[in-house]
C-alpha cells in the first residue's frame, strides 16, 4: 500500500496546501526509495522526515501527530508532493471529477423530484405533505 492510501484524506489535503504554499524546505534523494528533507510546519516550527517510498510506514517525522508512531502526516504528504507532484494533481483532478458527477447526480434528483411533485394532484400534494409533516421533528416545520 503506498503512502496515499495510508494517509487520512485529512493529512492528504493539509499536505497538499503545505506542497502547494512552498513549506518542503529541503528534500534529497537518500537512497533508490529514500528521502529526506525538512518541512516547515503551521508556526515557526521545522519538522525532519524522512520518507520510504517502497515501505511507507517506516518512514518518520518528528512532529506531534507523527513522532514515534506511523502515521502518515501532512508533513510526510507534503514532501511526498514535492517528489511527486503530478500525485498531487491527480488527486485534485479525481476530487474535482467526483464533486462534477456529485453535482450532476443531485441536480438529477431534484429533477426526479421535481417530476414527481408536478405529477400529483392537489389532494395527492396536501396528503403527501400531511404524510411528511407528521414524520419530522415538530420543530422543522
Amino acid at each position: 500500500m503506498g503512502l496515499l492510501e495510508l494517509a487520512s484524506g485529512k493529512s492528504i489535503w493539509k499536505g497538499y496546501d503545505y506542497y502547494k504554499e512552498g513549506k518542503v524546505v529541503s528534500c534529497e534523494q537518500t537512497g533508490r526509495f529514500n528521502y529526506k528533507g525538512t518541512v516547515k510546519g503551521s508556526g515557526e516550527e521545522v519538522y525532519e522526515v524522512a520518507l520510504d517510498i517502497d515501505h511507507p510506514k517506516r518512514s518518520v517525522c518528528n512532529c506531534p501527530h507523527s513522532d514515534g508512531k506511523r502515521r502518515i502526516c501532512k508533513h510526510k504528504v507534503a514532501m511526498y508532493f514535492s517528489i511527486f507532484p503530478e500525485e498531487g494533481e491527480r488527486i485534485v483532478r479525481e476530487a474535482e471529477e467526483w464533486e462534477a458527477a456529485e453535482k450532476q447526480r443531485e441536480q438529477e434528483r431534484y429533477e426526479e423530484i421535481k417530476k414527481y411533485v408536478y405529477s400529483l394532484s392537489k389532494q395527492d400534494l396536501r396528503d403527501e405533505l400531511v404524510f411528511r409533516m407528521m414524520n419530522e421533528p415538530y420543530e422543522r416545520w
